[in-house]
Protein backbone atom coordinates (compact mmCIF):
# COMPACT_ATOMS: atom_id res chain seq x y z
CA UNK A 1 0.00 0.00 0.00
CA UNK A 2 1.69 3.39 -0.84
CA UNK A 3 1.13 6.84 1.27
CA UNK A 4 -2.10 8.00 -0.71
CA UNK A 5 -3.55 4.91 -0.18
CA UNK A 6 -3.12 5.06 3.55
CA UNK A 7 -3.99 8.90 3.41
CA UNK A 8 -7.33 8.09 1.62
CA UNK A 9 -8.35 4.42 4.04
CA UNK A 10 -7.32 7.30 6.98
CA UNK A 11 -9.63 9.65 5.00
CA UNK A 12 -12.34 7.24 4.69
CA UNK A 13 -12.52 5.89 8.30
CA UNK A 14 -12.61 9.41 9.86
CA UNK A 15 -15.34 10.43 8.03
CA UNK A 16 -17.15 7.29 9.00
CA UNK A 17 -16.08 7.76 12.74
CA UNK A 18 -17.53 11.59 12.34
CA UNK A 19 -20.86 9.95 10.78
CA UNK A 20 -21.21 7.70 13.60
CA UNK A 21 -20.95 10.18 15.82
CA UNK A 22 -23.13 12.54 14.27
CA UNK A 23 -26.20 10.03 14.50
CA UNK A 24 -25.13 10.09 18.35
CA UNK A 25 -25.91 13.15 18.76
CA UNK A 26 -28.83 12.67 16.01
CA UNK A 27 -30.05 10.16 18.24
CA UNK A 28 -30.33 12.71 21.32
CA UNK A 29 -31.90 15.41 19.35
CA UNK A 30 -34.41 12.88 18.09
CA UNK A 31 -35.30 11.38 20.92
CA UNK A 32 -35.85 14.61 22.47
CA UNK A 33 -38.12 15.26 19.77
CA UNK A 34 -40.33 12.34 20.00
CA UNK A 35 -40.00 12.41 24.15
CA UNK A 36 -38.54 9.44 24.24
CA UNK A 37 -36.24 8.95 26.74
CA UNK A 38 -35.42 5.23 26.25
CA UNK A 39 -33.92 6.72 22.97
CA UNK A 40 -31.95 9.41 24.45
CA UNK A 41 -30.46 6.60 27.34
CA UNK A 42 -28.62 4.88 24.23
CA UNK A 43 -26.65 7.97 23.16
CA UNK A 44 -24.68 8.14 26.88
CA UNK A 45 -22.73 5.97 28.72
CA UNK A 46 -23.56 3.91 31.57
CA UNK A 47 -20.80 6.81 33.80
CA UNK A 48 -21.79 9.41 31.98
CA UNK A 49 -20.68 13.15 33.83
CA UNK A 50 -22.51 16.37 32.77
CA UNK A 51 -21.97 19.46 33.82
CA UNK A 52 -25.15 21.16 32.28
CA UNK A 53 -26.64 24.37 32.82
CA UNK A 54 -29.18 23.23 35.22
CA UNK A 55 -28.27 22.69 39.12
CA UNK A 56 -26.37 20.50 40.64
CA UNK A 57 -23.06 21.77 39.42
CA UNK A 58 -22.97 18.07 38.21
CA UNK A 59 -25.24 15.39 36.77
CA UNK A 60 -22.62 11.94 37.46
CA UNK A 61 -24.10 8.53 35.56
CA UNK A 62 -26.73 7.71 33.09
CA UNK A 63 -29.91 7.46 36.01
CA UNK A 64 -29.11 11.43 36.67
CA UNK A 65 -28.62 12.51 33.17
CA UNK A 66 -32.07 10.82 32.23
CA UNK A 67 -33.69 12.45 35.57
CA UNK A 68 -32.56 15.83 34.20
CA UNK A 69 -33.65 15.39 30.51
CA UNK A 70 -36.86 13.97 32.02
CA UNK A 71 -37.09 17.58 34.14
CA UNK A 72 -37.15 19.16 30.13
CA UNK A 73 -40.93 17.32 29.86
CA UNK A 74 -41.93 18.54 33.14
CA UNK A 75 -41.81 21.92 31.50
CA UNK A 76 -42.20 21.29 27.50
CA UNK A 77 -45.01 20.28 25.39
CA UNK A 78 -43.50 19.90 22.67
CA UNK A 79 -39.65 19.98 22.20
CA UNK A 80 -37.12 20.76 19.39
CA UNK A 81 -33.36 20.80 19.92
CA UNK A 82 -31.33 22.61 17.85
CA UNK A 83 -27.57 22.03 17.37
CA UNK A 84 -25.51 24.23 15.06
CA UNK A 85 -21.77 24.19 13.73
CA UNK A 86 -20.96 20.54 15.77
CA UNK A 87 -17.42 19.56 15.09
CA UNK A 88 -15.50 16.81 15.69
CA UNK A 89 -11.90 16.27 16.97
CA UNK A 90 -11.41 12.40 16.47
CA UNK A 91 -8.88 9.60 17.74
CA UNK A 92 -9.11 5.58 17.49
CA UNK A 93 -11.45 5.26 20.85
CA UNK A 94 -12.33 8.54 22.21
CA UNK A 95 -13.43 12.17 20.61
CA UNK A 96 -14.11 15.33 20.96
CA UNK A 97 -16.91 17.59 20.09
CA UNK A 98 -18.65 21.07 20.35
CA UNK A 99 -21.60 23.42 18.74
CA UNK A 100 -23.74 25.67 19.67
CA UNK A 101 -27.57 23.96 21.24
CA UNK A 102 -31.06 25.83 21.81
CA UNK A 103 -34.07 23.79 23.76
CA UNK A 104 -37.02 25.38 22.33
CA UNK A 105 -40.66 24.34 22.24
CA UNK A 106 -44.14 24.68 23.54
CA UNK A 107 -44.66 25.00 26.54
CA UNK A 108 -47.03 22.96 29.34
CA UNK A 109 -49.41 26.46 29.92
CA UNK A 110 -49.62 26.55 25.90
CA UNK A 111 -46.80 29.54 25.55
CA UNK A 112 -44.25 29.40 22.47
CA UNK A 113 -40.37 29.31 24.20
CA UNK A 114 -37.57 29.97 21.77
CA UNK A 115 -34.80 29.00 24.16
CA UNK A 116 -31.31 30.42 24.16
CA UNK A 117 -28.39 29.47 22.60
CA UNK A 118 -25.87 27.91 24.48
CA UNK A 119 -22.73 26.07 24.32
CA UNK A 120 -22.50 22.68 24.55
CA UNK A 121 -18.92 20.19 24.70
CA UNK A 122 -19.36 16.61 23.92
CA UNK A 123 -16.48 13.99 25.12
CA UNK A 124 -17.56 10.57 23.45
CA UNK A 125 -15.94 7.36 24.18
CA UNK A 126 -16.26 3.89 22.14
CA UNK A 127 -17.99 1.48 24.01
CA UNK A 128 -18.29 -1.84 22.16
CA UNK A 129 -17.80 -0.17 18.37
CA UNK A 130 -20.61 2.15 19.08
CA UNK A 131 -19.65 6.07 19.53
CA UNK A 132 -21.59 7.29 23.42
CA UNK A 133 -21.20 10.65 24.95
CA UNK A 134 -19.18 10.28 28.28
CA UNK A 135 -19.27 13.52 29.18
CA UNK A 136 -21.35 17.13 28.46
CA UNK A 137 -21.07 20.23 29.61
CA UNK A 138 -23.57 23.08 28.27
CA UNK A 139 -22.09 26.78 29.38
CA UNK A 140 -24.21 29.98 29.23
CA UNK A 141 -22.29 33.43 28.51
CA UNK A 142 -22.13 36.02 31.72
CA UNK A 143 -21.43 39.46 31.87
CA UNK A 144 -18.29 39.41 34.31
CA UNK A 145 -19.63 42.94 35.59
CA UNK A 146 -22.85 41.74 36.83
CA UNK A 147 -22.09 38.32 36.94
CA UNK A 148 -26.13 37.82 34.78
CA UNK A 149 -26.50 35.12 31.89
CA UNK A 150 -26.89 36.74 28.50
CA UNK A 151 -29.45 34.43 26.90
CA UNK A 152 -29.77 36.51 23.90
CA UNK A 153 -26.80 35.88 21.90
CA UNK A 154 -27.36 33.83 18.86
CA UNK A 155 -24.60 32.11 16.53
Amino acid sequence: MNASNDFQSHDDRIKAEEAQLRRTIGTVIDGLHDKDLDAVRQAYTDDVVSFDIEPPLQHVGIAAKIANWANVFRVFETVTYDVRDLTFTIGDEVAFGHAFARLRGTLNNGASSNGMWVRVTYGLRKVDGDWRIAHDQVSVPFDIATGAGVADLEP
